[in-house]
């Protein structure tokens, strides 16, 4: 591959939380929000995210009532990536992760591709106090792998691609791509300051990206058989005007399918409510305590 020339390759953003080291060799980066004796909640972020996603608003609103544990999946944020990019391996690693810094049981959150990461770990495991579904794929579907994503995933033209896209990106481009994640909502006020969406298209992590989201379908189709196995408590939410992860392709498939999930829809809300329905989604983390008979910590 030639010498790497051309813009910085991703903004150096400071890490906030600490480097866990788990019995499988992975290090995650975790940050922790709240008290330490609140019920412990695991928020994991989507694709091309990291812990600044899940920091904006939602990790605030939930640290007056619970331990917060923020994770970086591996490969993102300040995680290394593991060479296994599966579901399977990210949830085991991130379980390995949060049993280091916290026995209890607790409940998992997550959003977009962090659901299916969150959905795997409780088909992995029995540990979970409960599951929260946030716009969460749990379904194949019926369309094929982008373009864009099918290029970067090729190993020789892939990194051409990624390597060219970080060059020539521009913050209108930028600012497009976060309008058209949101829509129809605005993007808040201080998100693409507190999110840094350039670490998004690191030519590596932009990489990873694309070849995670084109294996994510057949993992999808590969998992709902093993819904029936859920028994655990389930709140998921999901907005009706999502065009990124339809509701009638996920959710209510995946409410017919589990009796302890319940779903709430959110009318006219989009790919991101713990942005722009942030209460809803802490509702629904409350709902899924009261489920399971722990008790939150007043705010």
């Amino acid at each position: 591959m030639p010498a790497r020339r051309g813009p910085l390759r991703a903004i150096k953003t400071r890490r906030r939380g600490d480097l866990v080291n788990t019995r499988s060799g992975a290090v995650i980066h975790v940050e922790t929000h709240g008290e330490r004796d609140a019920p412990p909640v695991i928020l994991i972020h989507g694709a091309s995210g990291s812990t600044y996603d899940m920091t904006f608003r939602l990790a605030p609103a939930l640290a007056q009532e619970f331990c917060v544990y923020v994770v970086d999946r591996p490969g993102f944020g300040h995680s290394p990536r593991i060479k296994d990019e599966s579901l399977a391996a990210q949830a085991r690693v991130l379980r390995e992760a949060i049993e280091t810094l916290d026995s209890r049981p607790a409940i998992v959150l997550g959003q977009s591709y962090g659901g299916a990461v969150a959905l795997e770990w409780a088909l992995q495991s029995d540990d979970l106090a409960a599951l929260v579904l946030v716009s969460s794929p749990s379904h194949d579907w019926e369309t094929g792998h982008p373009l864009l994503h099918r290029t970067l995933a090729e190993p020789v033209i892939g990194w051409w691609a990624s390597e060219l896209i970080n060059a020539l990106v521009t913050p209108g481009i930028i600012a497009k791509q976060l309008a058209e994640v949101f829509a129809p909502q605005d993007v808040p006020e201080g998100y693409a300051d507190h999110f840094q969406p350039r670490n998004s298209i690191y030519p590596p992590r932009h990489r990873q990206n694309a070849r995670q989201r084109i294996a994510l379908k057949a993992e999808m189709a590969a998992m709902v058989p093993r819904y029936a196995g859920l028994t655990l408590p389930i709140e998921s939410l999901h907005g009706t005007a999502d065009v990124i992860v339809p509701d009638h392709v996920h959710a209510l498939p995946f409410d017919a399918k589990v009796a302890s999930n319940v779903l709430t829809r959110l009318d006219g809300i989009g790919h991101m409510p713990h942005h722009v329905a942030t209460e809803a989604v802490v509702e629904a983390v409350r709902r899924a305590t009261s489920r399971t008979g722990i008790h939150c910590n007043p705010g």
